[in-house]
């Protein structure tokens, strides 16, 4: 991935990762091809890790800790590893995200990322400017939808999801993978502990005219909110500004119809084409 990419800590980051996988590869007498075919990775590969140009997936760090005899070293980099994989302006939001036991979305653009498909979303991130390469968009596809293991954990996070209707028309993707995405906000929305409105286009004005944000609580009871626009995500840490976001989500949800009848209007949507 570009320097540009990422800030300057998450890529410092990940070159110092890269030496300690080097000087341990080099401590057992290991050419980087032969470190590969004991991990199941290319040579190349390998050196995209050490130099820091590539993110380790999870699996790999905890083989080559084994293989290396790192004693666990590599193994307790993992976490921040994971939060490279994240554009800088999301790292932050991502760690909360992964702690929620509550989390409340209102979308105005595109389906959240937590309801993409990976078609979908390789599709979106085709489209982002400056362009991404595909090394860039095959790491950005694999984090979010490792984002979605919320839909797994235990206990289960109390999730919603409120959706302008308009993200529903948008074919991104092509006619295919847009019926796909479709159908798999069906397939979520019937989840019991996920919640998914559609605001419809007749409502006309309403209490989300002022754009998409998401509201979370951990579980040691904070409370914030996250805003993004053209990359750059704010966290909203201020008792007085979460509260004003959640009373808006709260006429949001109100205005739109119930889940049962936005999933309606969801299969009729698939039934027109």
């Amino acid at each position: 991935m570009a320097e540009t990419e990422r800030d300057d800590g998450a890529a410092g980051f990940l070159r110092c990762f890269g030496a300690q996988l080097r000087l341990l590869r080099e401590g057992e007498g290991l050419t980087r091809a032969e470190l590969g075919s004991r991990l199941g990775y290319g040579e190349d590969q390998i050196a995209s890790v050490e130099l820091g140009r590539r993110i380790p997936k999870p699996e790999m760090i905890d083989r080559a800790d084994e293989v290396l005899g790192a004693g666990g070293l590599l193994v307790a980099m993992k976490a921040e590893v994971a939060r490279a994989r994240y554009p800088s302006f999301f790292q932050h939001a991502a760690k909360l995200e992964s702690e929620a036991v509550e989390l409340h979305v209102y979308d105005t653009l595109a389906v959240n990322g937590l309801l993409q498909t990976e078609e979908y979303a390789r599709a979106v991130f085709r489209q982002w400017r400056p362009f991404l390469d595909e090394e860039v968009v095959d790491q950005r596809c694999a984090s979010r939808m490792a984002r979605q293991e919320i839909f797994n954990r235990r206990p289960v996070p109390n999730l919603s999801f409120v959706i302008e209707e308009a993200v529903l028309h948008k074919r991104i993707g092509g006619d295919q993978i847009w019926r796909g995405q479709l159908e798999q906000v069906l397939l979520i929305g019937q989840r019991r502990n996920v919640e998914i409105q559609v605001m419809p286009l007749g409502r006309g004005e309403h209490a989300g005219l002022a754009g998409p944000f998401t509201l979370m609580e951990t579980g040691d009871g904070r409370r914030v909110a996250y805003t993004e626009v053209q990359s750059d995500g704010r966290l909203h840490t201020e008792r007085g500004r979460v509260r004003e976001l959640e009373a808006t989500y709260g006429a949001i949800r109100g205005q739109a119809p119930a889940p049962q009848e936005s999933m309606a209007l969801i299969e009729k949507l698939l039934g027109e084409t």
